[in-house]
């Protein structure tokens, strides 16, 4: 038994559940996951039953359920201080917050057109209005921490914090669609994808039989 619960949705799928999972994986912090299939006969009754915001992930800890991804982190890492999922320089965790935060609000045409699916390959597919803008901008985040910040590991701020796993699905959509990188961001693709909890992740993906017809792109 752990004290953590962490609720997720497919694999395959659902990108906002990867990243809680993956930092607590990498930050050494031991919890029971539990999978609900997304949009099956039964996921309105049992997401109802453990997410007020009738989505994943969800956190349980106790008597305490947090429904919401930045949220999770923050509170783990908050809880787990020598877990280093926010980088100690100050500058550099403002900056890790930033690109967490615009991470999370923002890039809605890349999430809109090249969807998590761990599964597929899908060259020259998804490149629709406005996608190669997000693109853009993704690299240069990663271009500027890894040359502001890197020092000490192939991460965004050298050792893995909360705002690489915050970027993952970026890294598995942009593998899944085979985009043609900068040789900056796509060492640090290579390096995320290389992690052993990302490589976890990504073989329980394949492994999985469900299907979400609209995350799939022809």
């Amino acid at each position: 038994m752990t004290d953590y619960t962490l609720i997720i949705g497919n694999k395959n799928y659902s990108s906002w559940s990867l990243r809680p999972w993956l930092a607590m994986k990498v930050g050494g912090i031991a919890f029971t996951e539990q999978l609900i299939p997304l949009f099956d006969d039964n996921w309105g009754d049992d997401i109802a039953k453990v997410s007020p915001s009738l989505r994943v992930p969800v956190l349980q800890h106790g008597d305490l359920t947090i429904w919401e991804t930045l949220a999770i982190m923050e509170y783990i890492a908050e809880r787990h201080p020598d877990a280093g999922l926010w980088p100690k320089d100050q500058a550099a965790r403002a900056i890790a917050h930033a690109v967490s935060c615009e991470m999370h609000s923002g890039f809605t045409a890349l999430r809109g057109n090249m969807p998590m699916n761990i599964r597929k390959s899908l060259p020259g597919k998804g490149m629709g209005d406005g996608v190669a803008a997000d693109i853009a901008r993704v690299c240069a985040i990663w271009r500027d921490c890894r040359e502001r910040f890197g020092n000490g590991g192939p991460f965004l701020f050298g050792t893995f914090t909360n705002a690489d796993a915050m970027f993952a699905p970026v890294v598995s959509r942009l593998t899944t669609f085979c985009v043609e990188l900068d040789e900056p961001s796509q060492a640090y693709v290579d390096a995320v994808q290389a992690l052993p909890a990302m490589v976890e992740w990504s073989e329980a993906s394949r492994a999985e039989k469900w299907v979400v017809e609209e995350d799939e792109v022809d």
